[in-house]
């Protein structure tokens, strides 16, 4: 059962857009689940991809959910959905909102009693650690406009 859609684009004036399709529940959010304790938070069903790309080994183990943002509803359902997990991993972005925002849930978390750790990517997101890595792998750099 469809729960869940978010859309993302731009507008013939080239002005981006995202959110959640009308009618859906953000609680329900792109994720997977492992059988590990750990549960790795990403801002973007992107970062979350890349992150797994770059460090592919295992990764089957754990669970991962996307925000869509970055409120805390879809990582607080699968808290509540999966009682095993019991330490979240951090993973937003390096930015100022992304900065903010991971100070905010780990409040929340540990309020919550959860074990709370952070993960920081080296450019703004994961997805940009991923294309820098690819380039230094294929010798050629790629410029973003």
């Amino acid at each position: 059962m469809p729960r869940h859609a978010h859309k993302r684009g731009l507008y013939t004036k080239g002005i981006s857009f995202k959110g959640n399709v009308d009618g859906c529940n953000p609680a329900y959010s792109f994720h997977y689940i492992g059988n590990s304790d750990h549960l790795y938070v990403f801002e973007a069903p992107i970062d979350l991809l890349s992150y797994i790309t770059l460090h592919p080994q295992d990764w089957q183990a754990h669970s991962y959910v996307a925000l869509c943002g970055v409120g805390s509803q879809p990582m607080m359902k699968m808290l509540e959905l999966n009682p095993h997990l019991k330490e979240v991993v951090l993973c937003l972005d390096n930015d100022e909102a992304g900065h903010k925002a991971t100070e905010r849930l780990k409040n929340q978390l540990t309020k919550s009693g959860y074990k709370c750790c952070l993960l920081m990517s080296q450019g703004k997101d994961w997805n940009d650690d991923l294309i820098n890595s690819q380039q230094v792998q294929s010798g050629f750099e790629i410029k973003m406009a």
